[in-house]
């Protein structure tokens, strides 16, 4: 691909997702896109890209910056982060918000729902520990037709052989042909919203957890510390950030410190803990 065309992509991603895409990795613009180009009736790239500087055209611009993002998810990935989250973190909150009786999460970028309905399995499990309670689980995704697809909560063999318990496929699951249905009990623990993560979070309320794993991998340094700023604005004084095991906020802001209980997670705080300290 000429130079030129890759500027175009390289720079209208990063502008519009924060999707950071280098020289290396253009085989992804030609796997991914070109069944964009094909749909439109377009030959190769160059075409695409040529017809998207004619005429700019939002819907067509959206369907680009939609086919690069990754959508890779599965249930109770890591394992860890999910027994923190029972074992610790819930506990935690349940003390501290025992006034407020209400706790808010946040699944940011959350694809096809496998995270957030993960979480909400979990509060199903606690149920009885969160009776009068209010819990809300919030995800989010920049592509409208992966929201539309978590909505749905229709899972192949595949998806739930991929990480989720047995004891959870049983309980939740109805099995309809060659899928697998979420139930609706599960299904309406979770809001799913439209989300692009360079935008201001705030308007979706504060959050005393937020999961945002595997998305910061996919930045430049500049954007990991503008979504990280915003992420923090957006949560509780005491909140807790769960991010993905390779990914840190180490010398990127100052607005987290990690939790020594767990990799890849960090406390909302203006102090940094010492070292011995956990969430208590």
């Amino acid at each position: 691909m000429p130079s030129g065309y890759f500027a175009y992509l390289h720079d209208l991603l990063k502008q519009r997702s924060g999707l950071l895409v280098t020289p290396d990795k253009m085989y992804l613009l030609e796997t991914r896109l070109m069944p964009v180009a094909r749909k439109h009736g377009y030959r190769n790239l160059q075409e695409l890209v040529d017809a998207m500087v004619a005429v700019p055209d939002e819907p067509l611009t959206v369907e680009v910056c939609e086919a690069m993002n990754t959508h890779e998810s599965l249930f109770f990935r890591d394992q860890a982060p999910f027994e923190m989250f029972q074992e610790t973190i819930l506990p935690e909150l349940l003390k501290r918000r025992a006034a407020q009786r209400r706790i808010r999460i946040w699944c940011a970028a959350c694809a096809t729902g496998q995270e957030p309905y993960s979480l909400a399995m979990i509060l199903e499990q606690e149920v009885k520990r969160l009776e009068g309670w209010k819990v809300e689980i919030i995800a989010t995704d920049i592509s409208h037709s992966v929201l539309e697809r978590a909505k749905e909560a229709v899972f192949s063999q595949f998806e739930v052989q991929r990480g989720l318990p047995m004891q959870y496929l049983v309980e939740h699951f109805k099995q309809e042909g060659e899928y697998w249905r979420l139930s609706r009990a599960i299904r309406d623990r979770v809001r799913f919203r439209p989300f692009n993560l360079l935008d201001d979070p705030r308007p979706l309320g504060r959050f005393d957890v937020v999961m945002c794993r595997n998305v910061l991998i996919y930045f430049d340094m500049e954007t990991k510390t503008r979504v990280l700023h915003a992420i923090s604005g957006a949560m509780a004084e005491d909140g807790v950030l769960f991010l993905g095991s390779s990914e840190s906020t180490i010398g990127i802001t100052e607005d987290f410190w990690p939790v020594e209980a767990g990799r890849g997670v960090y406390k909302r705080t203006d102090t940094p803990p010492s070292v011995a300290e956990q969430m208590n």
